[in-house]
């Protein structure tokens, strides 16, 4: 059973207090109604009782269990990061986030349960934090328990989780060292999966800078300030320089290379239960690294030879 607990800086109900540590009153119910425990000064108190300053609230959230629609299913996992709230991975190429449909099994989410079923952790529900899509590789990040979860979900829909990624073009962005995209984004008609710019979309920005060019393209380092599906390939395909590889939206496919070049290089935010700040690093997946080596050199090389 987690354990969190607060010294109190100003009277206030202890419900009103709890809400503003980020316990929502679906987690409230959870713990009232699961064997958790709400206490004031080590004394258990109803959520309605008067708190003053200096006392100690504590909540004790009961265990989620095992959460059995998720199978467990061994596969790699390349952990980044992990403590009691938080875990992050560089996902590879070719896994979804979670279960679907056409892909019930071959997830993220499974190979991530299969890793705490292993470990034999009392909290065995998976809480995506940070969703990538199939083919892109990169930091991804999970919590461990529903507080995690809500906390971060929160720094997530207001800007406090920043998120870079590295895009390979054959073509430049212009302006071409650095600049804006703003577009909003919307399903296209007919489609299930395809995304489009379009005015009665989401808003979505994406900011982004060249970090490298060479004669076979340029590598841009990417940051976005929203997270719309798709983001990063239906703009830089709407700017006119689509991403290698992504041949859903009109990508090159370059020698070698059979999924999109877009790799989550980076996730840094605020560690909402600790205060520490995190800034976690995904290196170049092998067979896109492998990719850059073999292609891009080799065009440069080839250009090179040619003078």
């Amino acid at each position: 059973m987690l354990s969190f607990e607060w010294t109190v800086h100003q009277d206030m109900y202890v419900r009103t207090f709890l809400r503003g540590k980020g316990i929502s009153r679906r987690l409230l119910a959870r713990i009232k109604y699961h064997g958790g425990e709400v206490l004031l000064n080590d004394e258990p108190r109803y959520v309605g009782t008067q708190a003053v300053v200096g006392d100690r609230i504590k909540v004790l959230i009961p265990d989620e269990g095992k959460q059995e629609e998720i199978e467990g299913l061994p596969g790699p996992l390349d952990i980044l990061f992990e403590d009691d709230h938080y875990l992050a991975v560089n996902k590879p190429a070719y896994y979804t986030s979670i279960p679907s449909f056409h892909n019930p099994q071959g997830s993220m989410a499974n190979i991530l349960k299969a890793y705490y079923q292993a470990q034999n952790y009392d909290n065995q529900v998976i809480h995506v934090v940070t969703r990538l899509d199939r083919d892109t590789s990169g930091v991804m990040l999970f919590a461990k328990h529903q507080f995690a979860h809500s906390l971060l979900d929160q720094s997530l829909r207001q800007g406090g989780i920043d998120k870079r990624y590295w895009a390979f073009t054959p073509d430049p962005l212009q302006p071409k060292d650095q600049g804006f995209i703003e577009a909003a984004i919307g399903r296209k008609p007919g489609s299930i999966i395809e995304r489009r710019v379009d005015p009665d979309g989401k808003p979505a920005l994406t900011e982004y800078q060249l970090l490298r060019e060479t004669a076979a393209g340029y590598l841009y380092g990417v940051r976005l300030h929203t997270g719309r599906t798709h983001q990063i390939r239906v703009h830089f395909a709407h700017a006119g320089a689509p991403l290698y590889g992504d041949s859903l939206y009109g990508g090159e496919m370059a020698a070698g290379l059979d999924r999109q070049a877009l790799h989550c290089r980076s996730l840094s935010f605020d560690h909402p239960l600790t205060g520490d700040h995190l800034q976690i690093i995904a290196p170049l997946a092998d067979e896109l690294s492998d990719w850059q080596t073999r292609y891009f050199e080799a065009q440069e090389k080839e250009c090179e030879n040619g003078r």
